[in-house]
C-alpha cells in the first residue's frame, strides 16, 4: 500500500470506527469495478459484513481525500518551481487536513491577477513595507529618507505609505493561522442577516417572514438557508453574513502586536484595510460556499429518504388492475391491466359534473371488470381523484371483494410525455398513458417510479435549489440501493428497471431488452452471457439480483448468487435432497451443519445469506400491501373543521416537520412542535413518506390553503378518530354476468 493510499485509510478508520482492513478492501473491490450492492450482499467476508451505507460512506470519504491528496500535491509542486518550498513550509503542507488550509498556505505563492500589493511590490516598496513590519521603528520619516537612498525613482512619502499599506494589508491576510483563527470565529459567531429589497415588497410576499430575519450563521437549518438564497437570487432578498469588526481586530492583533508607536498605528491601519479589503470579502464568499454546500447535502439527504420510503412502499403485485385518472371536463380516463402491467383496454368515463353520465359510467366500469376479471382499482389523487372514489364506492354492484386504493400520482405526467412512455404507447393519449403509470405504481411503485425523474415525485424540499450533480448522484444512488435489494424479474423487467441492476447501465439494458425481444423470454441466468455486451464482470455484478421465475434451474429465482450455486448443489447432497427440493422445504435448510461449509472464501456472513434465501427464494423485503380509505365525510377544504381527527398518509417529510394527505387535495403541515409529545430532534426518526397516521386538524385557512395538523396523541379523542384501514389484500374475482345483464338492458347497450 503506497504512503497516500495508507493515509488515507487510516483517516477514513479515525473518523468512522471502520476498521482498517475492511476499508482497505472495499476500496479494493471498488477499484476493481465491483458496486456498492454487489460488495454489500456477495463480498461480506472481504468488507467484514458492512452494508450499503457503510460503504457509500468510504466510496465517497475515498473520492475526496484522494482529490485532497491530489491537490496537495499540485501545491507542493507549484510552490517548488517558484523555488519557495522551505522545508517547515512543505511540513505544514503534508499537514494540513483540510481543503481550507491547503489553500491558505498556498494563498501568498498563488499566481494572482494584479493587485495594489503587486503594483506596490513593482516599485520596490516590499522592504519599507517588512521594516515596518518586523522592526516597527518609531519615526517612519526617517525610514521613509533611508528608503530613498536606495530607491531608483523619486516617490512621495504618502505614495510609500499607501504602498506599505497594500502590501501589508495582503500580507496580514495570507497569514494561514490567521485566516484558520478568522475562519474559526466566522463558524461561530457570524449572523445571517437578510432583508426585502427596497420596492419589492409586494412583488415577493411568498418571502415576507424573510423581510426582516437574522439568526446564527451555524444553526440556520437547511431549509431557511436555500430559501434565502432562493429569495437572494429571485431579486427579493438580499443576504448577508455578519461579524463584529472589533472582535477580528482583537484576533489580528495576536498574530500582529503593535508598539504604541507611528509604525504600530500605522501597522493597526493596515490590520483595518486586511479586515474590510480581503478578510471578510474572502470569509463571507467562504462561508456562503461552505453553509450551502453543507444544506444543499441535508436538503439531499431528505429527499433521499423519502424517496427510499416511496419507492420500498409495499406493492400489491401480480393482480388484474383498473386504473382511473381523474378529471371533471375532460372526463375519467380508465385503462385495464392485466397482471403483468400490459394494456389491456382503455376509455372515458364522465361521473361528474358538467357532463354528468353516472350510470352510463357505472356499466361501463362494471363491464370492464367481468371482461378483464379484475382484481383491484387505483384511482389518481389528483383533481377530482376523491370525487370518483366516491362514485366507484358508491356503485351498488360494485364487488365487495374488490380492492379500490388511492394512489399517488405525482409525476405521472411527466412520465406520460416522455420518450419512455411515448415508445411503450406511440399511439395512445398522454391521459392513457398516465392511467396506466397510475395503475402499475399500485402494482409494482418501485418499477414504475424508476421511470420518472425522481425530482418530479415531489417527496424533497427546494430540490432545484441544491447541487444538481450532488442530487443526482444521491438519488441514483438510492435507486440502484432499492432496485437490487428488491430484486429483478429479467423476463418483464423495463429497461428503465433494469439500468439500475448493480453493474448493467442503460446501454446494456437496452442490449438485454432487445435480446429477449428477438430471442424470447431467458431460461438461465447463464443465458444472459450470450447478451452483446454482458462480459464476465459484469455479468458478476449483476447475476444474482435478476430473477427467472420457472427457469432451468430453481436457484435462479433466488437471490443466490450463481458462483455459489455448487455450494448450494453440495448442501443438498448432503441431505440427500435435490436442489428444488431444498428451496420447497424450508425446514430442510435448517437442518445444514454451516461449519461443514466454512472455507477461507465462505464464511458464516454468506452461508447465511444463503440459508435465509433457501428457506424464502426471491423473497421481497418490502412490507406488506395495506389497503387504506380517508374519511368518507371529508372531501374538500371547505370540509374540515378545527379538532378534526383524521386518517392521513405522509406524503413528504422534511427538517421542519412533515406533510399529511388527508383527502382534500391539499396536504396539511404537522410541524416538528406538533409531531410528537415528546421532543422530536429529526421528523425523520418519527414519520416517512407513505405512513399511515391519524392527525388532529389544528387550523384551517381556505383563503390560502394551508391546514395545520397535529400528531400528538394527547390531543386526541380517540372516541371520535377515524382509524386508517389495515386490511391485507386477498381478493378473487366475483361473477357479474347477472349485475352486467341488468344494466344492459337499462341502457340498451351491446356487450362488447
Amino acid at each position: 500500500m503506497d504512503n497516500n493510499l495508507h493515509k488515507i485509510v487510516k483517516s477514513i478508520s479515525l473518523s468512522s470506527g471502520i476498521s482498517e482492513i475492511s476499508i482497505t478492501n472495499t476500496i479494493s473491490l471498488l477499484e476493481e469495478g465491483c458496486t456498492i450492492p454487489f460488495i454489500s450482499r456477495y463480498r461480506k467476508e472481504k468488507t467484514g459484513n458492512l452494508d450499503d451505507v457503510q460503504i457509500s460512506f468510504i466510496k465517497n470519504e475515498y473520492e475526496r481525500l484522494k482529490n485532497l491528496e491530489q491537490r496537495r500535491q499540485t501545491i507542493l509542486n507549484s510552490i517548488n518551481e517558484q523555488g519557495k518550498l522551505t522545508p517547515e513550509l512543505k511540513e505544514k503542507i503534508l499537514k494540513a487536513g483540510t481543503l481550507s488550509q491547503l489553500e491558505d498556505f498556498y494563498l501568498p505563492y498563488k499566481p494572482k491577477k494584479k493587485t495594489k500589493a503587486a503594483i506596490a511590490r513593482e516599485k520596490g516598496l516590499e522592504p519599507f513595507a517588512l521594516k515596518i513590519l518586523q522592526d516597527q521603528p518609531d519615526d517612519l520619516e526617517e525610514l521613509y529618507s533611508e528608503f530613498l537612498n536606495n530607491a531608483e525613482n523619486q516617490i512621495s512619502f504618502q505614495e510609500v505609505l499607501s504602498g506599505a499599506k497594500d502590501i501589508l494589508s495582503e500580507l496580514i491576510s495570507e497569514e494561514p493561522e490567521l485566516r484558520e483563527a478568522i475562519r474559526n470565529y466566522y463558524h461561530k459567531h457570524a449572523v445571517l442577516k437578510s432583508r426585502v429589497i427596497r420596492g419589492k415588497e409586494k412583488e415577493g410576499i411568498k418571502f415576507e417572514q424573510y423581510f426582516e430575519w437574522e439568526e446564527h450563521l451555524r444553526t440556520c437549518p437547511s431549509h431557511r438557508m436555500l430559501a434565502i438564497r432562493r429569495g437572494e437570487k429571485e431579486g427579493y432578498l438580499m443576504m448577508d453574513i455578519v461579524v463584529n469588526n472589533g472582535e477580528l481586530f482583537d484576533i489580528i492583533k495576536k498574530f500582529f502586536p503593535s508598539k504604541p508607536n507611528a509604525s504600530g498605528k500605522f501597522l493597526m491601519e493596515c490590520m483595518e484595510v486586511a479586515i474590510e479589503r480581503h478578510l471578510k470579502t474572502s470569509m463571507e464568499a467562504e462561508m456562503r460556499l461552505h453553509y450551502k454546500e453543507k444544506a444543499d447535502k441535508e436538503a439531499v439527504e431528505v429527499f433521499a429518504a423519502n424517496l427510499r420510503e416511496l419507492l420500498m412502499a409495499p406493492p400489491l403485485g401480480m393482480k388484474r388492475i383498473l386504473a382511473i385518472d381523474p378529471g371533471l371536463r375532460t372526463g375519467c380516463k380508465v385503462v385495464a391491466l392485466d397482471q403483468t402491467g400490459r394494456l389491456l383496454e382503455d376509455t372515458v368515463i364522465y361521473p361528474h359534473e358538467p357532463y354528468y353520465k353516472k350510470d352510463e359510467a357505472e356499466f361501463i366500469l362494471l363491464a370492464l371488470i367481468a371482461r378483464h376479471k379484475i382484481e383491484a382499482i387505483a384511482i389518481g389523487n389528483g383533481t377530482a381523484g376523491r370525487e370518483t372514489e366516491s362514485f366507484v364506492r358508491a356503485i351498488p354492484e360494485l364487488p365487495k371483494n374488490i380492492i379500490v386504493a388511492m394512489v399517488n400520482e405525482a409525476g405521472a405526467s411527466v412520465y406520460s410525455a416522455s420518450d419512455v412512455a411515448r415508445e411503450e404507447f406511440p399511439d395512445k393519449d398522454v391521459t392513457v398513458r398516465g392511467a396506466v403509470s397510475i395503475g402499475r405504481r399500485l402494482a409494482d411503485p418501485l418499477a414504475e417510479l424508476v421511470k420518472i425523474d425522481p425530482k418530479s415525485i415531489g417527496v424533497g424540499q427546494y430540490q432545484h435549489d441544491v447541487d444538481q450533480t450532488l442530487l443526482k448522484n444521491k438519488l441514483d444512488e438510492v435507486v440502484e440501493s432499492c432496485v437490487n435489494a428488491v430484486g429483478v424479474e429479467l423476463n418483464t423487467a423495463s429497461a428503465e428497471l433494469l439500468s439500475y441492476v448493480s453493474g448493467i447501465g442503460k446501454s446494456l439494458a437496452q442490449n438485454i431488452v432487445r435480446h429477449r425481444n428477438t430471442f424470447g423470454p431467458f431460461s438461465s441466468r447463464e443465458t444472459l452471457k450470450q447478451v452483446e455486451g454482458m462480459g464476465p464482470k459484469k455479468f458478476e455484478q449483476c447475476a444474482g439480483f435478476l430473477r427467472i421465475r420457472e427457469g432451468s434451474n430453481p436457484l435462479d429465482a433466488s437471490a443466490v448468487h450463481p458462483e455459489r450455486y455448487a455450494l448450494v448443489e453440495k448442501m443438498a447432497d448432503s441431505l440427500g435432497c435435490s436442489v428444488a427440493e431444498l428451496m420447497q422445504k424450508p425446514e430442510l435448510a435448517k437442518k445444514i451443519d454451516k461449519q461443514k461449509f466454512l472455507d477461507e472464501n465462505t464464511g458464516l456472513a454468506t452461508l447465511d445469506d444463503i440459508l435465509k434465501e433457501l428457506e424464502k427464494p426471491g423473497r421481497d423485503p418490502r412490507k406488506e400491501f395495506e389497503v387504506f380509505s380517508f374519511d368518507d365525510t371529508v372531501k374538500t377544504l371547505e370540509d374540515l373543521r378545527e379538532g378534526m381527527v383524521l386518517p392521513g398518509i405522509v406524503s413528504n417529510v422534511t427538517n421542519f416537520g412533515a406533510f399529511v394527505d388527508v383527502g382534500v387535495h391539499q396536504d396539511g403541515l404537522v410541524h416538528v412542535s406538533e409531531l410528537s409529545d415528546t421532543y422530536v430532534d429529526d421528523p425523520r426518526k418519527f414519520v416517512k413518506p407513505g405512513q399511515k397516521v391519524q392527525v388532529k386538524v389544528l387550523e384551517v385557512d381556505v383563503e390560502r390553503k394551508r391546514i395545520a395538523l397535529s400528531m400528538k396523541q394527547s390531543g386526541f379523542d380517540v372516541k371520535h378518530a377515524r382509524q386508517p384501514s389495515q386490511k391485507i389484500i386477498s381478493v378473487e374475482h366475483m361473477d357479474m354476468k347477472d349485475a352486467l345483464a341488468e344494466l344492459a338492458n337499462k341502457f340498451n347497450m351491446k356487450k362488447r
